[in-house]
């Protein structure tokens, strides 16, 4: 380090009348006159470092972490005396002269009452006559009429259906097993021949009864073919809610054999069928009437829409084919659309011969 040092005036520039000037410090010698640091030996000059340099020694210091409080003591409940007596489920006693309120009185909650069972549903109505010779004349079932081949077939054909649906209630389906649907793939191949006479042998059955609805809506035929007077129907009551279904049924002389319209024309049978008031109106049908069941004769599959939706509230639908008219696809056809359907199966119609030689109902003309 150098000395600073004031550099002096070129003679001559000083004023004549300047008094002499004290030199000048630098600002280390002011330094070390005011803080006195003369007395630990002053400021050494490059020139006279010691030869042996100076060093900085670093230390590690280790911080030891202040020690933690110790906990103070739980304070311990002062003992009780010997001759305290405490019950541990004891309810606190009140203090003399405190006020205890009166205990609350039991709520009575009532329970909801059970909803009780749907009445069973009684058709009404003064029974209409069913024209035996017409039956007679269309080769159909006449009640109280001698046994013959056709009536063998259809027993045979009902009592599979009776038990399908018995089984269907056993599984837990709902009032769609007590539904069965007659359907076809096209027009005349037997559906309402088919339906009319498993609704007459189901009549048969002495603790059951059947409801025989005409739900081809563009061609009801169920009326005419059982000789009965037309009414509203099945559609008149999807359309008004108003209108009960049951009202509409049509009783016959025959026992256990009733009848439900198809009702008044409409462009909208798909669409009510559709609705949410369909369920409704087919459940009112067997309403607290187990034995009771619904055998529904349909448009065609392929000719119209009403069957596809139909399928969807039915436990079963009986296909009908025709032996020599029906063709292989058009029988997979209508049997994909009614495909809602859990169970369907096939019923050969107009057959002329047997290939085991069966000849249902001879034993009944049988002598020997």
């Amino acid at each position: 380090m150098t000395e600073q040092t004031k550099i002096p005036l070129p003679p001559g520039s000083e004023p004549a009348d300047a008094a002499p000037q004290t030199p000048r410090r630098s600002s280390v010698e002011r330094a070390i006159a005011g803080f006195d640091l003369s007395r630990i030996g002053g400021i050494a000059n490059p020139g006279n470092l010691p030869d042996q340099r100076q060093r900085i020694v670093m230390r590690e210091v280790s911080i030891e972490p202040m020690p933690e409080p110790a906990p103070e003591p739980a304070q311990q409940p002062a003992p009780l005396p010997a001759s305290a007596h405490v019950e541990q489920n004891a309810a606190p006693q009140p203090a003399e002269g405190a006020v205890v309120p009166a205990p609350a009185a039991p709520v009575m909650v009532k329970a909801a009452p059970a909803l009780a069972p749907a009445a069973p549903v009684v058709f009404s109505g003064t029974p209409r006559p069913v024209d035996r010779k017409h039956l007679r004349d269309q080769g159909l079932i006449v009640p109280e009429g001698s046994v013959t081949a056709l009536m063998e077939e259809f027993r045979i054909v009902k009592r599979q259906l009776l038990l399908q649906a018995s089984e269907l209630r056993r599984a837990g389906m709902d009032t769609a097993a007590q539904r069965i649907l007659v359907c076809s793939p096209l027009p005349g191949e037997g559906k309402t021949f088919c339906a009319t006479n498993l609704a007459l042998a189901i009549a048969a059955e002495k603790e059951t009864e059947v409801v025989l609805v005409d739900a081809d809506f563009a061609k009801p035929s169920v009326l005419s073919t059982l000789g009965l007077p037309g009414g509203p129907g099945l559609m008149d009551a999807l359309i008004d809610p108003a209108i009960d279904v049951a009202d509409c049924v049509i009783g016959t002389d025959v026992a256990g054999l009733w009848v439900l319209p198809a009702g008044n024309a409409t462009n909208s049978d798909t669409e009510h069928l559709a609705s949410s008031n369909t369920r409704t109106v087919l459940d009112r049908l067997t309403q607290g009437a187990p034995q009771r069941v619904v055998i529904f004769d349909s448009p065609p599959a392929l000719a119209a829409s009403p069957a596809a939706e139909l399928a969807k509230y039915v436990g079963q639908a009986v296909m009908v084919a025709r032996a020599d008219r029906t063709g292989q696809g058009a029988l997979e056809d209508a049997i994909s659309l009614l495909s809602a359907c859990p169970n369907i199966q096939l019923l050969l119609n107009a057959v002329h011969f047997s290939p085991s030689g069966r000849r249902f109902g001879s034993y009944y003309g049988y002598k020997g």
